[in-house]
């Protein structure tokens, strides 16, 4: 398997205009139409790792996938894996590697739910299904973490507060890149913004102001930055410094072990957005180390 260079990445999303739908609200605003008029298929790849067993099963009009080792031990604890994509693009072939690996890798099962987007999808709704399904997966399978990216890692993390408020702490919650505070208020984004490729702040505010439905920003359930994180379960943060998001990654770390809670904070310098996701030598060690703290979790 051949490792794209590090210098490389940004300078391919630079090409390619990946900070579109990012840079300007009317590229948003483009965005959403264009996802709403042509939604992407969200189906795993056909030559996805040949280990995983893949299956699909109809929740409540949510498809949810679930995916196990084919080989080996039977599976031990689970994961609940939500995928980012700035709650408006569907799960990528990146999405799915990762989960298939962390499924074959860590032994355990994932569960990958297809949550609707936007324009129908909304924080409050999403949010409370991802806690339904955590906690079903607790009743079938014993220990659960939950992680997610990007936009999944604010449903993630706004997911958790929920469950520790209801009695239920997780042993682990990974977050890669998450979007924390959907306010894009921290000062320190206009510095690292000429850096980043890939992300904005104009589309971004857009995005969130959608997506929060009748909530305000601040409210834990779309912007977990501004929860009470005392009490809650471990945390292992992935961040790049060349992400708009990075700051709000070291509020979080340091508002979470102000609160008592054990952080692992993987931050990689010169690294772009949801790295680990990316396949580069240095997003492929972050990926294999997401794959063994979840491994490390779900067998308790």
């Amino acid at each position: 398997m051949v490792d794209v260079p590090d210098a490389v990445v940004p300078l391919y999303l630079r090409l390619r205009r990946a900070n579109r739908p990012f840079a300007t609200v009317e590229g948003a605003r483009q965005r959403l139409r264009e996802a709403t008029v042509r939604p992407r298929p969200y189906g795993p790849p056909r030559r996805l790792r040949r280990d995983v067993r893949v299956e699909v099963t109809d929740d409540r009009h949510w498809p949810v996938y679930t995916l196990t080792p084919a080989t080996g031990a039977a599976p031990a604890g689970s994961v609940v894996y939500v995928h980012g994509g700035g709650w408006v693009n569907e799960i990528s072939p990146q999405h799915w590697k990762l989960a298939a690996d962390v499924a074959a890798g860590a032994g355990t099962t994932v569960t990958v739910p297809i949550y609707p987007l936007l324009p129908r999808g909304s924080a409050a709704p999403v949010g409370e299904r991802i806690v339904d399904l955590v906690r079903r997966n607790v009743d079938t399978h014993g220990s659960t973490c939950l992680a997610g990216d990007s936009a999944g890692g604010q449903i993630a993390l706004s997911a958790a507060l929920r469950l520790r408020d209801a009695g239920t702490v997780l042993p682990l919650t990974v977050l890669i890149a998450p979007a924390l505070d959907l306010t894009w208020s921290n000062p320190r984004i206009p510095q690292v913004q000429p850096t980043d490729p890939w992300l904005g702040r104009p589309g971004g505010r857009f995005f969130a102001d959608a997506w929060r439905g009748e909530l305000p920003l601040t409210d834990p359930a779309v912007s977990p930055l501004f929860g009470d994180l005392t009490g809650l379960g471990p945390l292992s943060v992935f961040s790049g410094t060349r992400d708009i998001l990075n700051p709000d990654a070291h509020l979080l770390v340091e508002k979470a072990r102000g609160s008592g809670v054990r952080v692992a904070f993987h931050e990689a310098v010169g690294q772009v957005h949801v790295h680990p996701l990316v396949p580069t030598r240095t997003g492929r060690t972050a990926a294999r180390t997401v794959v063994q703290e979840l491994r490390t979790a779900c067998r308790g």
